[in-house]
């Protein structure tokens, strides 16, 4: 087989590679397009689903961590915003909010005993006995640990610390930890 060459055959060849780049993007238009009507059908349904299982996803703790699951795998964050979509649809994110002050109020309460730092069972059970029997919604550890990431934006005085199978709320600033340190 015999290749052409000279000025003819580049403009032939140039001619062919634009064709297939204005080809492929006609295909990556319609790919975009065709992903943002997905993404929209998928939203509604989504939309559908957690007005329809609202009251569940606020009061059952397992409910409400699959919910969660199902929406991070999906790169929707229904916390990201007190004031959202999902907030509106749901309420979930004033829940979280609410559950970090309780988290505050307690940790603050307790500081003078605990020197800041509390397991998260035993913080469990001293919110549990706070909110009473007024709050319908049952809080889980998963719950509570959401919560205190949610107080990331107040600064470093919240900090989770895994040991082992049970988690140590820490709830003084480095700044504080760091100072205890140097009187010690």
């Amino acid at each position: 087989m015999h290749r052409r060459t000279g000025v003819g055959a580049i403009q032939k060849q140039k001619l062919a590679q634009a064709k297939y780049k204005d080809k492929g993007n006609e295909l990556a238009e319609d790919q975009l397009s065709q992903m943002s009507k997905q993404l929209l059908v998928f939203r509604d349904k989504l939309g559908e689903f957690a007005s329809k299982y609202k009251t569940e996803i606020k009061k059952d703790p397992q409910f409400r961590r699959q919910f969660q699951e199902m929406c991070a795998s999906i790169g929707v964050d229904p916390l990201a915003s007190g004031k959202g979509f999902w907030s509106e649809m749901l309420g979930v994110g004033d829940f979280y909010y609410e559950l970090g002050v309780q988290i505050i109020e307690v940790c603050l309460a307790t500081s003078h005993r605990n020197g800041g730092l509390i397991y998260l069972d035993e913080l469990r059970q001293k919110l549990i006995q706070s909110r009473g029997r007024t709050q319908s919604q049952d809080i889980s550890l998963d719950d509570l640990l959401r919560a205190i990431k949610k107080l990331k934006v107040l600064g470093n005085g919240f900090t989770v610390i895994p040991m082992g199978f049970r988690h140590l709320v820490q709830s003084i600033p480095e700044i504080g930890r760091a100072s205890c340190r140097e009187r010690v």
